[in-house]
């Protein structure tokens, strides 16, 4: 049964220096507060995994946690680049940073295979791309039935996975809806999993298309009310797109970063 605890705790007991982890959400429900915590007790040489990394990677990378990013995609939504995953990988600073790309079609099965404790999954894809040749953990296999030449990619396998949902009863069981992405998958893939949530409640209700992860799926479970801002949390906020604005300038410069960490993240207790 998942157990009830602040933010801090968890994160302490959930993530170590070189960890794989992933912190999942896509566009919605991002688990920000749980990305500042790491960074608080300066967690170091990460596989950061995730299909869409956004601003919250990109204050832990330049915040020295990051060895490497698995990803698909990656950029500031509506905005332009991620400036200190660009320092990381074209200067070294302030540390250096190795990448792994795929499509979101194959992050998305690698995230399927592990959470089904298959070795790898199968797909059309990656054909007519170079990272057939250059990325280890994609590689061309034969149908036995068809002899049809398809990709096969590496299971996903996660030390700790972190998600975002609005909300958790006592018992550690959760709920999400919206757009909820890999989020089920992240969690299973994971030997160790926290959910952080908008409000833990007496019984969840019910709630049409609405995402339940029963606490046996789920390590640790912390109510961190506004955990996913500045993304938003249907039902709960909206997405804060001044925020995501005013990083560009900001990630730009090493100098305003530095102070923007201390001053936002590094000087502020965690939260729940």
């Amino acid at each position: 049964m998942a157990e009830i605890v602040s933010l801090p705790e968890a994160v302490a007991e959930l993530v170590r220096d070189g960890d794989t982890i992933a912190l999942e959400g896509f566009t919605h429900l991002i688990p920000v507060a749980a990305g500042h915590e790491i960074i608080r007790q300066r967690r170091r040489d990460l596989t950061l995994v995730r299909m869409t990394p956004d601003i919250v990677y990109d204050q832990m990378i330049g915040a020295g946690c990051a060895r490497k990013l698995v990803f698909s995609w990656g950029g500031n939504p509506g905005v332009g680049s991620l400036h200190r995953f660009r320092d990381a990988i074209e200067n070294g600073w302030p540390a250096p940073l190795e990448i792994e790309e795929h499509s979101h079609a194959g992050m998305a099965n690698r995230y399927v295979a592990a959470a089904s404790g298959l070795p790898f999954a199968v797909l059309r894809g990656y054909v007519g791309t170079d990272l057939l040749a250059h990325t280890p953990t994609v590689k061309p296999i034969t149908c036995p039935f068809t002899g049809e030449v398809l990709t096969a990619v590496q299971a996903l396998q996660l030390d700790a996975a972190i998600v975002h949902a609005q909300r958790a009863d006592r018992d550690g069981n959760v709920q999400l809806w919206g757009i909820t992405g890999v989020q089920k998958e992240a969690v299973l893939a994971a030997r160790r999993s926290l959910v952080t949530v908008e409000e833990v409640v007496d019984e969840l209700d019910l709630r049409p298309e609405a995402v339940v992860l029963p606490s046996w799926t789920v390590r640790w479970v912390a109510e961190v009310p506004g955990g996913a801002h500045p993304s938003y949390a249907q039902g709960y906020y909206d997405r804060d797109n001044a925020y995501y604005r005013a990083w560009d300038p900001i990630s730009r410069d090493r100098d305003a970063f530095t102070e923007w960490l201390s001053a936002h993240v590094l000087d502020r207790q965690g939260d729940g």
